[in-house]
């Protein structure tokens, strides 16, 4: 299906079903929220607001051992594999209406992700807020992190008060071990359960999610992505969560304006 455009009051989204089921914009309080493809060569990783599905971040190596057997994955950052397989490929629209999208995704069961699995997405508008929903459901047992990654055009300020935050070793890959927070710039994970407070083009949007990973990457001159994700980077080596046949996983993100 084609790109479909919803909305409530001064919130509005495109949502791009067969881009990765992303939303390719967003207009909270009328303030344009998300970098674009432009410029970008449409690069499914540096752009909109994407789920990450099956597994969120960086896999060292693009592989891991899961039931004695070793996993190996495409590679599409440098040596790694980065942010799942769901961002690449067409989802299906099993609902949407004026104020809301459901999109369903088959994971597949090849070499991109061997296990399988679907997806659901939901991205629901109401006044001056955006929520998203995403549930992974297993036909067969397999590790699963997810979340998000929101392309933010640049904040005129952030308010962020992690806890900790992992270290990353000489490959910049996540580590088993937490840390005090660094001062920024950043490209890591923080163990953080506060809302985040962004203020882009004078609008203060507050992020909430059940997530209590956060992945912050804001090196760029012109783009911050703050990730809510279930686990750090890495997962599938350094903290598997295994999703049994038959079993769900939920996770939600919510971006809003204030006041």
């Amino acid at each position: 299906m084609n790109e479909i455009t919803i909305g409530s009051g001064a919130t509005t989204a495109t949502v791009a079903p067969s881009d990765g089921g992303r939303l390719r914009d967003l207009r909270i309080a009328e303030t344009d929220l998300l970098v674009d493809p432009t410029g970008r060569d449409h690069d499914p990783v540096l752009w909109g607001l994407y789920p990450m599905v099956p597994w969120a971040g960086r896999i060292r190596g693009a592989r891991f051992t899961f039931n004695g057997q070793t996993v190996q994955l495409p590679r599409n950052a440098g040596d790694h594999a980065m942010h799942g397989c769901g961002h690449t490929m067409a989802w299906c629209v099993t609902a949407h209406d004026p104020h809301s999208v459901h999109l369903r995704l088959a994971l597949p069961t090849d070499h991109r992700w061997p296990f399988g699995g679907s997806v659901d997405h939901t991205i629901t508008l109401t006044e001056n807020r955006v929520r998203l929903t995403m549930a992974v459901s297993a036909t067969t047992a397999m590790p699963v992190s997810i979340g998000w990654h929101p392309w933010f055009r640049k904040p005129d300020r952030v308010s962020f008060e992690p806890r900790s935050m992992f270290r990353r070793d000489r490959a910049a890959i996540t580590v088993d071990e937490l840390v005090m927070p660094t001062e920024g710039p950043w490209d890591d994970c923080f163990v953080n359960t506060n809302p985040i407070e962004l203020t882009i083009a004078g609008t203060l949007l507050r992020l909430v999610s059940s997530c209590t990973r956060w992945v912050v990457f804001d090196e760029l001159p012109d783009t911050s992505c703050f990730e809510p994700q279930t686990a750090p980077p890495d997962a599938p080596n350094i903290a598997p969560h295994i999703l049994e046949a038959g079993r769900q996983m939920l996770a939600w993100f919510e971006i809003r304006a204030v006041g």
